[in-house]
């Protein structure tokens, strides 16, 4: 061969699809000279092959086994086809054919058709040379037999496949021969098990041959066996159901029969699956059995119904929804059928029956490896499995009234669903389309290697080949888009038809094409977590009745909103929430633009709602807040610069002091509210929060101080100085929700009159604490830890806190003054105050009779202040190891040892636990205890203020309150126990560190 025709026979291959040019090239001509077979037709049909250089490779290993394998092909273009595709779809069938290369000539004579189930059935058990029911020798010979006949007619099911001009409408008639093939397996593998188990057979025979007729054993297939819509690698999930034969001579008995179909299961099971030279087929999985791997392989009808009668788990009734004899017994098979179905289609109505589905497919994600994710095409997000789920669930919820959705497969199912106007045609087709396309995926990656995978491949040379393998995509990269773009709306479709029926029955269709009544969609919105479904109706009929444009897009979104409020933590109150924040924007054009248009917002609400009692009340005050969850900018929490700016602006707009606080009141509410959201939403940590808090008190006290001020002193009297010192939690910048804010009032006359200057300070103090209530929201000043406490004037001169402090002030006094920090009002009287204090909390040597009060009052605290009733370790402020004992020990720390450590010298608990730590007085380990137990007890105390609405410092022993506070802490659903726990636990071992510090 000359360069030139060297280079255009390589050009020709290229052509025709080959990568590996010259290896191509020298293989195909030691095929011809091997086989006296033309190059041009050895290769003329090669690019039916998804990987033409594998395919050759093949061809070259199958004739250097056998020469003559070609043989019967001839000049016969179809058999050419069939066998290239094969070859480049498969190295699976590579190696069949390799082993068995007289299998060959079977391309060349069955034509271009699929096999019946009753073709099938009839060509294996003519492998095993059947006779009513026994093989003719029940040794491993016939299973071979068997197992080789087997992949004989999945090639011709496999060839058809691959040589349609559209794999996705090939796919159910592929599927469900595939399903008749296993079917028939079984059949032809029970006939050797016959065998094998009857005395004087070719196994381990122990029963008389007419004890072994008279068992009727019958094989149940399960999941996509039952529904005919099975792959080519797959476990095939079976139960088996044995009984006598009524009308056989001899009655073994109820416990031989069940001992003997065992047996005959065991056996059948072998020949599938056990290692053999003809390797297995698949696995056999009987594990959906009662009581599963720990029952018993074989029960019989009675007891199979005795158990789903009383143990059975709403999970077992969704299995057997595909349910379908394959082999054995059909009369015994079908009786089973009969007598289980009325089970499955009433199982909806158990008690959170559709919370136990959602449970079990995200225990299935669960168990994906992280690695494998990315890739998973049945089991991850957005695959096969998240369509199935969907169709079984509606199946289930609505086949209880209605017999025409009771399908086993699941395009069946989704073509009855819309038949029956449970789903729209639009999304139904989709989900269809998108079925199709997965499993084709699927079937292509499993017969590459012919073995069990879901995952698609990782290689971009494998993603070419799929790519060729499935005619999806042109490339690599477009069958990877394909995929991903799949899964995608998979996910979205997932969620939104979940809970279209409830859609389509309350709201969409007008009265006389409604296909459920009222008292259905009653106990629909029942079984997803509503306790008020008549309340919910009505709601959801307030927001989808009418023709508006509002009505048109909360019409079409309500579905996907049901989903996620029932997902919430009280879902009653979310849609009652939502309803009144829709009624209160009314057309606002850009609500209904984010609703339409942002799905994460939309989502995002409903959880806000529904988690929250706070949030929603002041969202029906505030609607337009609504419009933060679509940029996420909007919700984190304002600057103090920010808000002191726009304080100061209500000032300059209103003249009086009621106008002006109104504003301020409302200013407050809307930021108390957009920290609500971000800290629910994950914008804000809790350490956020409680900056956040704490900057937004800090602005309303500021801006009520000045209003009133301006208010209340007269110009000649401007020379008096007015400071509020911001006291515990509050002069700790560690608010929460509801937390009171510690306050103390003083004053400094500058020349003007003390007495009228008390006067002057103390109309303040009042008209601060009048103007600073919020019914909406309350503000509670509270100046108990002034001193002499409630005894004391509500408002001192500095000189009076400088006396009493020098003279007569007690170690809690002091004590205090730890968390003391200037908050408004005059700086410079800040600055002196702050002077005085330092030198109170900060002293040189701490005074031991004052530590020994403060151990004392403490101790008084834990026994005098817990409410009456209340369960101490449920208490998250004065409980043991709880906030309480961390600060109060933190304070003792700080009374002994920040005069000569400065970094202790700080409002903030944490602040000053770290930097006791560094300094080595509190042992690493210690304060990781002591922290964990108060930012616990902070962040549960918030979460219970923003579940309820109301403030409380008792953990709730209601588990469904309880669980809804974990939720507001990113637990998972259904986490009462685990919240409790966590508690109980950190406080327990914070406790034992407090006792060992504080009083030790």
């Amino acid at each position: 061969m000359t360069a030139s025709d060297r280079s255009s026979s390589l050009t020709r291959l290229a052509r025709l699809g080959f990568s590996r040019l010259a290896e191509a090239d020298g293989l195909l001509t030691e095929l011809s000279d091997a086989t006296g077979v033309g190059r041009d037709m050895l290769c003329e049909h090669s690019p039916t092959a998804a990987d033409p250089d594998a395919a050759l490779i093949a061809l070259e290993r199958i004739v250097r086994r056998d020469p003559r394998a070609l043989a019967p092909l001839g000049s016969d273009d179809d058999a050419w086809r069939a066998l290239w595709a094969l070859l480049g779809a498969s190295t699976g069938f590579a190696d069949f054919y390799v082993r068995h290369p007289e299998e060959i000539a079977d391309i060349v004579v069955r034509g271009r058709y699929l096999p019946t189930g009753d073709e099938l059935r009839e060509t294996l058990l003519e492998a095993v040379d059947d006779e009513d029911g026994f093989a003719a020798d029940g040794g491993e010979a016939s299973w071979i037999a068997l197992r080789v006949r087997y992949r004989r007619m999945l090639a011709r099911i496999a060839a058809y496949d691959l040589l349609e001009p559209s794999a996705v409408d090939a796919l159910p008639a592929v599927a469900a021969a595939l399903a008749d093939a296993a079917a028939a397996a079984l059949e032809a593998s029970l006939s050797v098990a016959r065998t094998r188990v009857t005395r004087g057979g070719a196994g381990a025979g122990l029963f008389p041959r007419e004890e072994v007729a008279a068992t009727r054993l019958a094989v149940i297939g399960m999941g996509k066996t039952g529904a005919r819509e099975l792959n080519y690698v797959s476990d095939v999930d079976v139960i088996f159901v044995a009984d006598a034969d009524p009308e056989a001579t001899v009655d073994p008995g109820e416990s031989r029969v069940v001992d003997i179909a065992t047996r005959l299961a065991v056996q059948l099971m072998r020949g599938i699956s056990e290692v053999e030279v003809e390797p297995p087929l698949w696995e056999v999985d009987a594990n959906l059995r009662p009581e599963g791997k720990q029952g018993a392989l074989v029960r019989t009808l009675d007891s199979h119904l005795s158990y789903y009668e009383r143990w059975a788990k709403s999970w077992e009734f969704q299995a057997l929804l595909k349910a379908r004899p394959i082999a054995g017994s059909r009369e015994l098979g079908d009786a089973y059928v009969a007598a289980v179905q009325p089970k499955v289609w009433t199982s909806a109505a158990r008690e959170n029956f559709v919370d136990s589905v959602q449970r079990m497919r995200e225990r299935v994600t669960e168990h994906i490896p992280a690695a494998d994710v990315p890739y998973q095409i049945k089991l991850g997000p957005g695959g096969i499995r998240d369509i199935e789920f969907t169709v079984q669930l509606l199946q289930l919820v609505h086949g209880l009234t209605d017999e025409d959705i009771r399908q086993r497969g699941t395009l069946d199912a989704l073509d009855a669903l819309v038949a029956q106007g449970y789903i729209g045609r639009a999304e139904a087709s989709a989900f269809s389309d998108h079925y199709r396309v997965l499993r084709v995926l699927e079937h292509r990656v499993q017969l590459r290697g012919l073995r069990r995978t879901h995952l698609m491949p990782a290689k971009p040379e494998d993603r070419r080949i799929l790519a060729r393998a499935t005619g999806l995509a042109s490339s690599g990269d477009a069958v990877w888009e394909l995929w991903e773009r799949t899964k995608r709306d998979v996910r979205e479709i997932h969620v939104r038809l979940f809970y279209r029926p409830l859609l389509a029955a309350v709201a969409s269709l007008p009265e006389e094409e409604r296909v459920i009544s009222p008292e259905q969609a009653h106990d629909r919105l029942a079984a997803i977590g509503f306790t008020d479904p008549a309340g919910a109706l009505r709601h959801i009929g307030a927001l989808t009745s009418g023709i508006s444009r509002k009505v048109v897009i909360q019409r079409h979104l309500m579905p996907v909103m049901i989903r996620w409020f029932a997902d919430g933590v009280d879902p009653d109150y979310g849609l009652l929430a939502f309803r009144r924040l829709s009624e209160r924007l009314g057309d606002t054009p850009w609500f209904l633009r984010m609703l339409r248009d942002s799905s994460g917002a939309a989502e995002s609400l409903t959880r806000v709602l529904s988690g929250s009692r706070y949030i929603g009340e002041l969202m029906e005050w505030i609607p337009e807040s609504a419009a933060w969850l679509d940029d996420e900018e909007q919700l984190v929490p304002r600057t103090g610069v920010a808000l002191q700016q726009e304080a100061r602006a209500i000032q300059t707009r209103h003249q009086t002091v009621d106008d002006a606080m109104r504003a301020v009141r409302a200013l407050r509410r809307r930021e108390l509210l957009r920290t609500a959201i971000a800290g629910m939403v994950g914008v804000a940590t809790i350490e956020d929060v409680a900056r956040s808090l704490t900057t937004i008190t800090e602005v309303t006290i500021q801006a009520a101080l000045r209003a009133v001020r301006r208010e209340v002193v007269p110009p000649e009297d401007a020379e008096l100085d007015f400071s509020v010192i911001a006291m515990g939690r509050f002069g700790g910048s560690e608010l929460g929700f509801g937390s009171d804010a510690d306050v103390l009032y003083v004053y400094r006359a500058n020349g003007v009159d003390p007495e009228r200057a008390g006067r002057l300070a103390t109309r303040i103090v009042q008209e601060l604490r009048r103007h600073s209530e919020d019914h909406r929201v309350p503000l509670d000043l509270d100046a108990d830890l002034r001193p002499e406490g409630r005894s004391g004037p509500m408002v001192r001169s500095l000189d009076s806190y400088t006396e009493y402090y020098h003279r007569w002030s007690l170690s809690w006094e002091a004590q205090a003054l730890l968390r003391a920090r200037g908050a408004a009002g005059s700086v410079k009287l800040i600055r002196d105050f702050m002077a005085l204090a330092d030198e109170v909390r900060y002293p040189a040597a701490a005074d031991p009779q004052g530590l020994r009060e403060i151990k004392r009052i403490k101790a008084r605290v834990e026994n005098e202040r817990l409410p009456q009733g209340v369960d101490p370790r449920r208490h998250l402020k004065l409980g043991p190891g709880s906030l309480s004992d961390v600060e109060w020990l933190v304070q003792m720390l700080q009374l002994q040892h920040a005069h000569r450590i400065p970094e202790m010298r700080t409002t903030s608990t944490m602040a000053a636990l770290r930097a006791a730590e560094a300094a080595g007085i509190v042992a690493p380990s210690d304060a990781e205890r002591l922290s964990s137990a108060w930012r616990l007890a902070s962040r549960l105390r918030s979460a219970n203020t923003l579940l309820s609405g109301q403030t409380s410092d008792v953990l709730p022993t209601d588990r469904v309150r309880l669980d809804g506070i974990g939720r507001l802490l990113e637990y998972p659903p259904r986490s009462a126990t685990q919240v409790e726990e966590a508690y109980m636990g950190a406080t327990r071992r914070a406790r034992r560190v407090f006792e060992k510090l504080f009083y030790g």
